[in-house]
């Protein structure tokens, strides 16, 4: 509805009667129009009190009337009717704008996001995507907030397209604020993982400096949480009430410019400063070292990269300006006739510019993946160089390896594989290998179960007579020629009992002479005293001396084979 006040009330043109008006060129019947309390505006809007409106100047006017007060070919005061103006064209040219950093932020998601290292816990992969999909995330909603704005100039009322554009004109803030927050939290994780990779146990995971790190990212994200609360959960209805200056001052303007509107920038705030936080803490602790609050502050902005140096600024100014517009309306994206110098130089600009800058440090910086693996091989060609240690170039295995030329590695083990026979075991028929070795090994019988029957599918094809005797001939003379050779590692194996016999005379044997019996065992010794022999010890020495001279006195016995042993 129009929601105008009575002083905007007009009346109806005079028609050829009391009864009739003209809108236009066409006549209406002025009594059913008073029947159902119609009321014709000064805006030229005609509606009866209720959330239906009609346009009615030429060439949008009703065709026709009816008794129960339905309008014929009516054009609703909600309709693109009007030409594009300076705020829609700025708009389309700013949405072409931010389609193209979507691309580019895209790809530089593939670029960054791919991964050429196994995945560490201490560092997901998700990680490093953050940045790029809220960078992703920032654009889309411009790009749906400034496309939406090209019907905010078109619609002879303001109606649903104002709302969706200051709708998702907040969103785009909310995410540029967590693309930069994203930026200077990875950055800094990317440097502790530079700062470990040559020695993962360089610093502890219990420390002050991890404790920061992991309750940083809570509190950023829970103050960038209650901006989002306090700006979108609300009815956006009473924004589009800007239909005539007395409406958009009693119902637009303090819709928004509420309270909401104005503590959201400061929520906003407190993730920047602990983005400027997170930066500062990268930096003590993976770049300088020094003690004074001087150095400290100069290193700050030495080591800190320029990137940073360039959207942390930029995040700024897009807090400020949304505290701005919080406060003044004219300067606010919800405003239909708002400044269009301050809704794009402040509200879109900022945005752009962060993510372009992204985009260039994607397509120029290396994957993530890649730069430690280059590192790695940079200190590992240094620790060569000090130990003395020449690499061989690519060249040498090539022409020194063994194998055919262009066969790769490959290709020789499976030659290798064919060479031993390349099946496995069960695959061979060992019992058929058995019995062609053997002719005299009979087969394992029927109910066995470990050499079972081998099923007549899996038996090799019959062979000819003539191949089997030349096979078991040649199996039978591989046989005899080993025979000589485990007679002479296992003797006695293969010998008869006069073969047996003839070794033991052999053994018995030294040199010419026959063989002699060994001497018969007597007991040499101590003489032993039976129990109660009186005997002195006197003579019981004399025993062992007599004794232990015998034993001197003999001939030294000669071994003559093992059994004199």
């Amino acid at each position: 509805m129009s929601f105008l006040e009575p002083r905007d009330i007009v009346a109806f043109p005079g028609g050829d009667n009391s009864s009739d008006t003209v809108f236009g060129d066409v006549h209406l019947n002025k009594t059913t129009l008073d029947h159902w309390n119609y009321t014709l505006y000064s805006n030229g809007t005609l509606s009866n009190g209720t959330v239906w409106c009609a346009l009615a100047f030429a060439p949008y006017q009703p065709a026709a009337v009816l008794d129960n007060g339905t309008f014929v070919n009516v054009t609703w005061c909600w309709a693109p009717v009007k030409h594009i103006e300076a705020r829609a064209g700025i708009g389309v040219g700013f949405a072409v704008i931010f389609g193209v950093a979507l691309v580019c932020n895209v790809l530089s998601l593939a670029k960054h996001g791919k991964l050429y290292l196994p995945g560490e816990k201490r560092f997901y992969p998700i990680g490093r995507r953050w940045q790029w999909y809220w960078g992703s995330f920032t654009c889309a909603c411009a790009m749906i907030a400034l496309i939406t704005g090209v019907d905010v100039d078109r619609y002879y009322m303001p109606e649903l397209p104002l709302v969706l554009t200051s709708f998702f004109w907040y969103l785009m803030q909310v995410g540029t604020i967590a693309l930069v927050w994203e930026a200077v939290r990875h950055w800094g994780s990317w440097m502790e993982r530079q700062f470990i990779d040559p020695d993962p146990f360089l610093l502890r995971q219990d420390d002050r400096r991890s404790k920061v790190e992991f309750y940083l990212p809570l509190l950023a994200y829970l103050w960038m949480w209650l901006a989002f609360f306090l700006i979108i959960p609300r009815n956006w209805e009473n924004i589009q009430f800007q239909r005539f200056p007395e409406q958009t001052e009693s119902v637009a303007r303090p819709s928004a410019t509420d309270g909401r509107f104005k503590a959201a920038p400061f929520c906003q705030l407190v993730a920047w400063l602990l983005s400027v936080y997170s930066l500062w803490h990268s930096i003590k602790h993976y770049r300088a070292r020094d003690r004074s609050i001087a150095h400290r502050a100069i290193h700050f902005f030495s080591y800190a990269p320029w990137r940073f140096l360039l959207i942390l600024p930029l995040a700024l100014a897009v807090i400020v300006f949304q505290e701005l517009v919080a406060w003044n309306f004219d300067w606010s994206p919800m405003k239909v006739k708002g400044s269009n110098v301050a809704i794009y130089v402040g509200g879109y600009v900022p945005s752009l510019l962060i993510v372009v800058i992204q985009s260039v440090f994607g397509y120029f910086n290396p994957n993530e993946d890649k730069e430690l693996l280059r590192q790695r091989r940079v200190r590992e060609r240094n620790l060569n160089q000090e130990m003395g240690i020449v690499n061989k170039p690519g060249w040498w295995n090539r022409l020194n390896r063994e194998g055919l030329p262009g066969e790769s590695m490959r290709d020789i083990i499976a030659r290798n594989v064919r060479e031993v026979g390349g099946r496995k075991p069960t695959t061979q028929n060992p019992e058929q290998a058995v019995l062609d070795r053997n002719p005299d090994v009979e087969a394992a019988p029927a109910n066995s179960v470990e050499m079972g029957p081998i099923p007549e599918q899996s038996l090799p094809s019959p062979v000819s007579a003539g191949n089997l005797s030349g096979a078991r001939s040649d199996a039978r003379r591989e046989e005899r020629t080993m025979e000589p050779v485990s007679g002479v590692l296992f003797p006695g194996q293969n010998e008869g009992p006069d073969a047996a016999a003839r070794r033991h005379a052999e053994l018995m044997m030294d040199g010419p002479i026959p063989a002699q019996p060994p001497p018969p065992y007597e007991e040499r010794g101590r003489q032993v005293l039976p129990l109660g022999d009186a005997r002195s010890t006197s003579e019981q020495r004399s025993v062992s001396v007599n004794t232990e001279t015998t034993l001197t006195n003999q001939p030294q016995q000669q071994v003559r084979s093992m059994l004199d042993i």
